[in-house]
């Protein structure tokens, strides 16, 4: 893989997602701020480019699994994975995580009142997302399964109600740069999800818990605003110009 200056980090994680792995551990924002430059993200955060890449490229050398590369998979594929996999994971996840920081709150509340925050952020976040992904299930995702379907068939596709795929795709975006940003309100307050030294097993658990489903979202993110979206709109610009 070649990291370049101007190369976008988005594009880097599109590429082999195995390098997401690096730019979490340097903070880097990877879904929401894909479309950032490696030079402009390195120059604020004051990250070594030269590091940045080698690490990059040291980990892909040592990780010889073999990954399947999503972005070459049909976009009914990756849709129905998204919505089986990340959708479902939110639905099964959040209600847990919610009862453990109901708990938090109110036994160490008092001495730590981040923790109301938190609680009232993730709440919100859990609410806005099954708005969110009830959308994409009942609009979104079954026009781009419809668009895979005209590509492989000849069939052209109908005009939807929402005029272009630009469109919904677009306020999806608006949607996941909301949760980049709740969750990056949460970091602050809780010091990167950092442990009191007074916290108890419940406090990590449910620290654990919100970073493994931060990591979760960044993938279901991921997976959409660098690879589905985008395929999606060229896609049906492409059928467009072919029926014309």
């Amino acid at each position: 893989m070649k990291i370049t200056p101007d190369r976008t980090v988005g594009s880097i994680v599109a590429e082999d997602y195995r390098a997401a792995a690096v730019l979490t551990k340097y903070g880097i924002d990877f879904c929401c701020k894909g479309g950032r430059s490696v030079q402009e993200v390195c120059d604020k955060m004051k990250i070594d480019q030269a590091k940045l890449a080698e690490d990059i490229t040291t980990l892909l050398a040592r990780d010889a699994r073999s990954a399947e590369d999503v972005r070459m998979w049909p976009l009914d594929k990756l849709a129905d994975h998204v919505e089986t996999v990340h959708h479902r994971y939110v639905e099964e996840r959040g209600p847990i995580i919610r009862q453990y920081l109901d708990k938090l709150c109110k036994v160490h509340g008092e001495r730590h009142p981040e923790l109301f925050t938190i609680n009232e952020e993730f709440n919100t976040c859990t609410g806005a997302m099954a708005m969110h992904m009830k959308k994409e299930e009942l609009i979104l995702f079954p026009f781009v399964r419809n668009l895979a379907r005209s590509e492989r068939s000849g069939v052209p596709f109908k005009t939807p109600r929402f005029g272009t795929v630009e469109n919904p795709v677009k306020a999806m975006m608006e949607d996941h740069n909301d949760e980049g940003e709740r969750f990056a309100r949460m970091h602050a307050v809780s010091g990167d999800f950092t442990v009191p030294a007074d916290g108890c097993s419940t406090y990590a658990a449910a620290f654990a818990m919100l970073k493994e489903f931060e990591e979760d979202l960044h993938l279901h993110i991921h997976l959409e605003n660098n690879i589905m979206f985008p395929r999606a709109v060229a896609l049906e610009k492409q059928l467009d110009q072919a029926a014309a």
